[in-house]
């Protein structure tokens, strides 16, 4: 069978960026069972409700949904279970020094497939205020507007 290449997305938290003011993002691989990995490379997950938290030292993910295998057995996973997320050291120390101060949290992204290999990208992150949100979603409109107009004036 031949290795796979590239990026294959499986999952992504829209909301994140919505509701978060995204300042610094990682790589981490994920710990899976077989039955997970099966589950995922039929493209079944969901980060609606996705969190990370350190645990002795070490960083998990929590709340991701990926249901169990339909052809798995005895041996399927939980559809809910804590998930170890695979970083160097360097990288939790500096992601643990951030997360301590004020207001920070660490939250997934999106969930894919790196050459065969399941990969989470994760962000460091800062809770947007409903005034913050309102402003984002003004200026994503009025930029949408701004190009409507150009491409009119363009076909005249």
């Amino acid at each position: 069978m031949p290795k796979e290449s590239g990026r294959k997305v499986v999952a992504t938290n829209r909301k994140a960026r919505h509701n978060y003011h995204v300042l610094d993002t990682y790589e981490a691989g994920i710990a899976l069972m077989g039955t997970e990995v099966k589950s995922l490379r039929e493209g079944h997950a969901s980060m609606v409700d996705g969190f990370c938290t350190f645990y002795n030292d070490e960083l998990w993910m929590e709340g991701i949904h990926i249901p169990e295998y339909h052809q798995g057995s005895w041996t399927n996973h939980a559809a809910r279970r804590r998930r170890k997320l695979l970083l160097h050291r360097d990288e939790l120390d500096k992601i643990s020094q951030k997360i301590r101060e004020s207001g920070f949290t660490v939250v997934p992204l999106q969930l894919y497939f790196l050459d065969g290999r399941a990969k989470v990208e994760i962000a460091i992150a800062r809770g947007k205020k409903d005034y913050d949100k309102r402003q984002t979603l003004r200026e994503q409109q009025d930029k949408r507007e701004s190009l409507r107009e150009l491409r009119e004036r363009n076909r005249r």
